[in-house]
């Protein structure tokens, strides 16, 4: 199964080897710019030009929970590894960390000086990495949120 996001607003899970669409979703107000499977893959992240990161619930067949907390569009998102957690980039100058269990923002990563492009949780650990539009990269302690 792949997962794909698009301009028109829409994610699209595909079927191979046949390449048949098995599942859509929307709700989105603007493009898609990021999606990603949780570790265990039944959920979803989808990141938007809306400025917003959903939650999708796939046996639901529908967004469960939408993050709200950016000024401008989301460029990225991604999953931590224990699927607790999830991070957003955004063209506002921050990442920032939300806790699906308290459903609010952790944490917001600042020190870039231009757009988040990017960021992903380093595997089984809390350092995040985050590239910009300011030629930089800066890996940042979740717990602490300081830079590396």
């Amino acid at each position: 199964i792949m997962l794909t996001g698009s301009d028109d607003r829409v994610w699209r899970t595909w079927g191979f080897p046949e390449g048949n669409i098995l599942m859509t979703g929307e709700g989105h107000t603007d493009w898609l710019s990021g999606c990603c499977f949780r570790p265990s893959g039944m959920q979803l992240v989808t990141s938007s030009g809306d400025s917003t990161v959903r939650i999708w619930d796939l046996s639901r067949h529908g967004c469960i929970l939408t993050l709200r907390g950016h000024s401008r569009a989301v460029h990225g998102c991604s999953w931590h590894s224990c699927g607790d957690f999830v991070a957003s980039a955004s063209m506002d100058g921050t990442g920032k960390i939300w806790d699906l269990h308290s459903e609010r923002c952790r944490c917001t990563l600042r020190g870039h000086k231009e757009s988040v492009n990017s960021i992903e949780f380093l595997p089984f650990s809390s350092t995040v990495l985050t590239s910009s539009a300011d030629k930089t990269l800066s890996l940042w302690d979740a717990r602490t949120v300081s830079r590396l």
